[in-house]
C-alpha cells in the first residue's frame, strides 16, 4: 500500500475535519503542506495538529508549486473550484478531494470532470454523510431485503440545495444501487439564497425516474416539512426509501425509523449519536480510507467519486432548467449552450417574501440531542 503525499487547502471548521480525516489513516497519507488565505489561521492548525515542521503557504499555486503533492484537498467556495482543478492539472496532482456542491453551474462542472479524465486525476465530492452510522444500516437493512422492492424514495430537506439538497440527491442514487436518473421535472421559487456563497433557490421541488423504474421526489428548502425543532434546520433532513414491504428512514442528527418485515409490519423508530458533537468528524476518517483504496486500484472507485457526484448535480441543474423552461428535462443533458442556470434564476424568480435560511456555525453552543 503506498503512502500519498496530500496538500491542504482551506483550513476553516470543514478543511479542518479534512485534514483530520487524513491523519487517522496515517499509514495512507502524509500532510506535506497547508494554506490559507490567512496566515495566522494556517500557523494556529499547523500547531493544534502537530505540524509545525511542514511548510505553510497563503497562496494555492505557490503550494502546488513547491510541494508537488500525489493528492490536493481543497476546500473552497463553489465559485472557487474549477480554478483549483486546472491548478492540480498544472502541477500533476493525481487525486483531489473537494467539497460540494462541485460548481455554480453544469457548465463548470461538466469542464472539472473532463480535465480529471483527461488527465488521470481521480476525484471525489465530500457526500460523507452515507458513511453515517444510521445511512449505513439503512442500507444493509434494504440490501437484506427487509423492504422488498424499492418503489420509491423521498428526500426532504429544509437547506436549500446547494448545501444539503447536493448531498441526499446523491445518497438517492447511492441507495437505489447507482442507477442513474431518465428524466426530471422541476419547480423552484424564492431568490432570497440565490445570493448566498452556496447559491441556490429558496425551495425546490422535483421529481424524476431512475434506470430501474424507481421514482424519486426531492424538496430542498423551506417548505419541505420540518422534522426537528427550528434551531436544529441545519441538519433538519430525511431520507425515506419506499418498498413493496415497508419503508425505513434516516436522519443527519441521528434519527431513523423502520417499518418492514422484520419490524412486523410496526414502525420503529432510534437515535444515534447526533451529527456536530459525534459523527460529523469521524466519518471523514473512512472517507479518506476509501479514497487510498481507490488511489491503490482502479477496480475500486469511491462511492463519492467525481461522475456519480456530476450525475447528481446534473439532476438538480435539470430540475431547475425543467423549472424555467417549463418542460421536462432528459438525461443527460447533451447540449450546454444555454445560459447559466443561477444567473436565469436571480432576473426571473420573483420576490415572494422569503428570507435566506441562517444555517448553524456552531460558533454559539447549544444543547446537542446526544
Amino acid at each position: 500500500m503506498k503512502r500519498y503525499t496530500v496538500a491542504v487547502l482551506g483550513l476553516g471548521v470543514r478543511g479542518k475535519i479534512h485534514l483530520r480525516g487524513l491523519l487517522e489513516n496515517p499509514d495512507r497519507y502524509q500532510v506535506v503542506g497547508l494554506c490559507d488565505r490567512d496566515e495566522s489561521v494556517a500557523q494556529k492548525v499547523a500547531e493544534e495538529y502537530g505540524l509545525t515542521q511542514i511548510p505553510l503557504f497563503t497562496d494555492a499555486e505557490q503550494l502546488l508549486s513547491t510541494v508537488r503533492p500525489d493528492i490536493f484537498v481543497f476546500v473552497t467556495y463553489p465559485s472557487d473550484r474549477l480554478n483549483m482543478v486546472e491548478l492540480a492539472v498544472r502541477y500533476g496532482v493525481k487525486g483531489i478531494s473537494l467539497e460540494k456542491p462541485m460548481a455554480e453551474s453544469l457548465q463548470e462542472a461538466k469542464a472539472m470532470r473532463d480535465l480529471c479524465h483527461q488527465h488521470g486525476i481521480k476525484a471525489v465530492v465530500c457526500h460523507q454523510q452515507k458513511y453515517l452510522s444510521q445511512m449505513r444500516r439503512m442500507k444493509q437493512r434494504i440490501e437484506a431485503g427487509e423492504i422488498g422492492e424499492i418503489r420509491k424514495i423521498h428526500v426532504e430537506t429544509q437547506a436549500w440545495f446547494s448545501q444539503l439538497g447536493t448531498h441526499y440527491v446523491d445518497y438517492t442514487l447511492w441507495i437505489n444501487g447507482g442507477y442513474p436518473a431518465k428524466w426530471v421535472v422541476g419547480h423552484v421559487h424564492g431568490p432570497a439564497t440565490l445570493e448566498d456563497s452556496h447559491p441556490a433557490p429558496d425551495y425546490l421541488l422535483g421529481t424524476m425516474e431512475l434506470k430501474n423504474g424507481v421514482r424519486a421526489y426531492i424538496e430542498c428548502g423551506y417548505l419541505s416539512e420540518a422534522h426537528n425543532p427550528p434551531e436544529y434546520a441545519s441538519s433538519d433532513n430525511r431520507l425515506t426509501v419506499y418498498g413493496t414491504d415497508g419503508y425505513v428512514y434516516a436522519e443527519t442528527d441521528g434519527f431513523w425509523g423502520a417499518c418492514t418485515k422484520a419490524t412486523n409490519g410496526r414502525l420503529v423508530e432510534g437515535k444515534d449519536p447526533g451529527w456536530r458533537n459525534h459523527q460529523q468528524v469521524p466519518i471523514q476518517t473512512p472517507y479518506y480510507t476509501e479514497f487510498a483504496e481507490w488511489m491503490d486500484n482502479d477496480s475500486k472507485p469511491h462511492s463519492c467519486n467525481i461522475d456519480i457526484s456530476y450525475h447528481g448535480y446534473e439532476i438538480l441543474e435539470a430540475m431547475c432548467l425543467s423549472a424555467l423552461n417549463h418542460t421536462r428535462i432528459d438525461l443527460p443533458i447533451q447540449e450546454f449552450s444555454y445560459a447559466p442556470v443561477l444567473e436565469r434564476m436571480k432576473t426571473m424568480l420573483p420576490p415572494c417574501g422569503t428570507q435566506r435560511m441562517k444555517l448553524y456555525d456552531g460558533k454559539i453552543p447549544r444543547k446537542e440531542r446526544d
